[in-house]
C-alpha cells in the first residue's frame, strides 16, 4: 500500500493516487490542515476530499500533522467524513509556522490531546488508524490508549 502524508494541495493528492493506481497499489492520502481546519492551499477538508474523490479516489483519506482541535475546526457536516479513515495528530496546538520557528518541540499536554482526539474520533465514523505526529511520544499514546479503553 502507498500512503502519502502531510499533503497540502488537492493536486498533490490526485497525483499520488494516479501514480499508485498506475502500478496497481492500494493508496491512502493524508492532508494536513492549518489551525482554521483548512489545507495550506486554502481548500476546506470537505472540498479537498470531494475533489480528490471525483478525480482519482484513494482507498481512504487521513489527516496528519495537525492538532485534533485544528482538524475539528474544519469538519463540515456530510457523508464525506466517512472517507477519513485515519488521523496522526500533533501534540502541540501551535500553528505550523509557530512550530517551524520554535527552538524546541512543543510536547503539548498528553491528557488534553487524548480528550481532543476522542472528540475528533466521534466526528469521524470510519476512523480506524490512529497515530501521533509532531511532538507525540509514549506519554501521548498511553493517554490515547487509556481513553479508548475507558
Amino acid at each position: 500500500m502507498a500512503t502519502a502524508l502531510t499533503l497540502t494541495t488537492v493536486e498533490e493528492a490526485i497525483g499520488v493516487v494516479l501514480a499508485a493506481r498506475d502500478v496497481g497499489l492500494p493508496v491512502a492520502v493524508s492532508f494536513t490542515v492549518e489551525t482554521d481546519g483548512r489545507l495550506p492551499d486554502g481548500h476546506s477538508l470537505h472540498d479537498a476530499v470531494l475533489a480528490v474523490d471525483a478525480a482519482a479516489a484513494p482507498d481512504y483519506f487521513l489527516v496528519n500533522c495537525a492538532h485534533p482541535e485544528h482538524v475539528l475546526a474544519g469538519l463540515e457536516p456530510g457523508s464525506w467524513r466517512e472517507r477519513v479513515g485515519g488521523t496522526r495528530v500533533n501534540a502541540s496546538r501551535l500553528s505550523h509556522a509557530e512550530l517551524d520557528a520554535a527552538e524546541t518541540l512543543d510536547e503539548g499536554d498528553p491528557e488534553g490531546l487524548a480528550d481532543a482526539q476522542l472528540t475528533l474520533a466521534a466526528a469521524l465514523p470510519a476512523l480506524t488508524v490512529l497515530g501521533g505526529c509532531c511532538g507525540t511520544d509514549a506519554r501521548h499514546v498511553r493517554a490515547l490508549w487509556r481513553r479508548k479503553l475507558g
